[in-house]
């Protein structure tokens, strides 16, 4: 199943995407939204709807929107977390020059920095090195807390793309990086979460970066230092996760900052993070 979040009119709410068209997931439930929720994702994960709502995305009877009539916004709108782990590629390690970390690296971003599938992102006036980074991201599931890896994918929602756009110059202004990590909308993501039975392996989940039609980055998360479920065991035993906690794994070679000539973004850049697992999610700059 493909889990989004879409506005057609009256707010967001929970859908799924099925053949180019979305899927009202609380219009055809048993039951809307437990009290005091809102018909979000969230709320399905939280109250471990999700095999239901796959039971109902799957009935070809059921009615669904045409996508083009809808507004995709980023899955999970509202995430209590949002959650960034640094030189997580063997290959972006080796292009910096530095050893692979034993223990993840990890950040934090918040959820104004969220835009949706293909959104316009200002780029921030504080900043003249703004970079790409083509990312896999995990959604939370199920509460985590003290998780064993053997046990991390019962924990899962699924997967979607995240670009988390890091103003250079301010990520290392500082010991750490968050200055350059929160401006707003530099975490475009999406277009949905997909689930574990659908994208296949999480260890071979593919992406690629393109600035303007050129390919700048292209990995798998075979490459990855600190595999899925071992984030997810290490994180859960730092923090509780929560179910739409989103945690995005790192980022392939092939940053503009490393380059040379360095690639920095400008207004005008289209970017676009394709995978054959997980969908496509274009971003312009402004």
């Amino acid at each position: 199943m493909r889990l989004v979040t879409y506005d057609a009119g009256g707010g967001p709410r929970a859908g799924a995407l099925r053949d180019g068209a979305v899927i009202d997931l609380w219009g055809e439930l048993a039951s809307g939204p437990p009290e005091g929720w809102p018909p979000s994702v969230r709320a399905l994960l939280a109250h471990g709807l999700v095999e239901e709502a796959a039971g109902v995305a799957s009935d070809a009877v059921v009615a669904a929107l045409s996508a083009s009539d809808v507004q995709l916004l980023p899955p999970v709108p509202d995430p209590g977390k949002l959650i960034g782990i640094g030189l997580n590629y063997r290959s972006h390690a080796e292009e910096a020059g530095l050893d692979p970390p034993a223990t993840p690296t990890f950040f934090a971003k918040f959820p104004n920095a969220l835009a949706a599938p293909g959104a316009e992102v200002s780029l921030p006036g504080t900043s003249e090195k703004v970079d790409y980074e083509a990312e896999v991201a995990f959604v939370v599931g199920r509460r985590a807390r003290e998780v064993g890896e053997g046990d991390a994918l019962d924990h899962l929602a699924g997967c979607t793309l995240l670009n988390d756009l890091s103003a250079r110059d301010l990520q290392f202004a500082t010991p750490q990086w968050m200055p350059g990590k929160v401006f707003d909308g530099s975490a475009p993501c999406g277009p949905a979460i997909v689930t574990p039975d659908e994208s296949g392996p999480l260890d071979a989940l593919e992406i690629e970066l393109t600035l303007n039609g050129e390919v700048m980055q292209r990995a798998s998360t075979a490459d990855l230092i600190h595999s899925i479920p071992a984030l997810v065991s290490h994180l859960s035993r730092l923090m509780t996760l929560e179910p739409g906690d989103v945690v995005f794994t790192g980022t392939p070679a092939g940053v503009g900052s490393l380059r040379e000539p360095r690639v920095w973004l400008k207004p005008g850049d289209e970017l676009a993070i394709s995978s054959p697992q997980l969908g496509r999610l274009e971003t312009r700059l402004a």
